[in-house]
């Protein structure tokens, strides 16, 4: 092993050409248009998004070695908008002499909306070609205007076939790497750190190092010196952008289509990487009223009895109370009409606007109201056949507007046929008059 390069072996290993470039075939495949754009040194401004260690700043070194152009790198967590300034200052000097520049930003979410507003000029005229990467979603974090001026381009995590393959490059192929030509591993030990990595290439290659300045003669890197020596890679999440919506939709999802394993699978995914269980059980609550309703009434009953027993017990005994309310969710009959009449209500309200109560329903509490005959009309319920009169209760604009439409699903077919009772009772009064 040759310990005369210091530097970190993720660094000693950055690709060096397109053909050293691992992975990302989707978008750098042999007749992309972004690989011919980076051969003919005509690349565009560009946003790379994608997961930690799938090679976006890899790349950006790749163009950086085989462009003719000034390549000028900032990092968003060190530079503000003064270093913004001086490089398109001195970009607009070059320009003028007839050479292009390339900046490259890394972590360009760090950016705040003035130092990306900065940007918007310079790459609009041509002064840079702004290359940017982020982690995030750039629809949340990159400026729309700046944005609109880049291409998107998408990196997804390493496979595992590729990763495989960079970790044996890394053990003993590659001559920046650590050349452990002599050192065993298996498939099956081999396959587990790869799976550790989760298709982050800088997480496998430290954890490459480690174990090869850590085998102390050993020649052979099997499941327990793995063990002893590995630590466990974070899930990527995050608990305000793009993962934090990912994964809460794919759990609401799971619940709305009746999909236990996965609802605990999404659940899991989202406690695991650190999410708040109060933010879960709320959006289970809003699951029982928004996807089950009066299908099965207590969905919500169960949901809130959770938050309950979250708040007395905590963790992570009360985390058995979400996972509970997911399968029960996931396997009631689901019905949407509650969220449905609201949403026709809206529509009437917006489309009619204040119609006046009907006299007949309004409070007689003073002698004015009495004079102009508040009240009026009224039949009392209670005293009718069934405690039901039959009366109209909506303005006189909107009689025999239908806003609750019930479902034949779970509980609510009951209230669907008590509702055509009601109905039949009305047409038949009606029909006396």
């Amino acid at each position: 092993m040759n310990d005369a390069n210091t530097r970190p072996l993720a660094e000693r290993l950055r690709p060096t050409s397109l053909d050293e470039f691992l992975g990302q075939n989707k978008i750098l495949g042999e007749s992309s248009m972004l690989r011919q754009s980076i051969e003919a040194d005509t690349v565009p401004s560009m946003i790379f998004w994608g997961p930690p260690g799938c090679g976006k700043t890899s790349l950006a070194n790749v163009i950086h070695l085989n462009t003719q152009k000034r390549f000028v790198a900032l990092s968003a967590v060190e530079s503000g908008v003064k270093d913004v300034k001086a490089v398109l200052a001195e970009a607009k000097t070059y320009q003028n002499l007839g050479k292009g520049t390339i900046l490259f930003i890394d972590e360009i979410h760090r950016f705040n909306k003035s130092q990306q507003d900065a940007l918007l000029k310079a790459v609009e005229d041509g002064t840079v070609t702004l290359i940017g990467a982020t982690t995030e979603n750039p629809g949340f974090e990159v400026n729309s205007a700046l944005l609109s001026r880049c291409q998107l381009i998408l990196f997804g995590p390493l496979s595992t076939e590729d990763l495989s393959h960079l970790a044996k490059l890394a053990l003993k192929e590659h001559p920046r790497g650590m050349q452990l030509s002599d050192v065993e591993i298996s498939d099956e030990t081999l396959l587990k750190l790869v799976s550790q990595a989760d298709g982050d290439a800088r997480f496998l290659l430290n954890q490459v190092e480690w174990i090869a300045k850590n085998l102390n003669g050993k020649k052979v890197i099997d499941a327990k010196l793995l063990d002893a020596i590995q630590y466990k890679k974070p899930l990527r999440y995050d608990k305000s952008n793009e993962e934090h919506y990912n994964l809460i939709s794919a759990l609401h999802k799971s619940v709305r289509g009746s999909d236990p394993d996965a609802a605990v699978y999404w659940l899991h995914r989202m406690i695991q990487g650190g999410e708040d269980p109060r933010f879960i059980i709320r959006r289970l609550m809003r699951m029982a009223m928004e996807d089950i309703g009066l299908a099965d009434p207590n969905a919500l009953l169960l949901a809130t009895a959770a938050r309950q027993a979250f708040d007395f017990m905590g963790v992570p005994e009360g985390l058995i109370g979400l996972d509970e309310v997911a399968i029960y969710l996931a396997l009631a009959p689901k019905s949407n009409s509650v969220e449905l009449a609201g949403m026709k209500a809206d529509a009437v309200i917006k489309k009619t606007g204040t119609l006046p109560v009907p006299r007949a329903f309004r409070n007689s509490v003073t002698k004015v109201g009495e004079q102009l005959g508040y009240g009026n009309g009224y039949m009392y319920d209670h005293d009718s056949p069934g405690a039901y009169s039959a009366q109209e209760h909506l303005p006189k604009e909107l009689v025999g507007t239908e806003i609750y439409s019930p479902t034949e699903y779970g509980r609510e077919k009951k209230l669907a046929e008590r509702l055509a009772e009601l109905k039949a009772i009305k047409a038949s009064k009606v029909s006396d008059k």
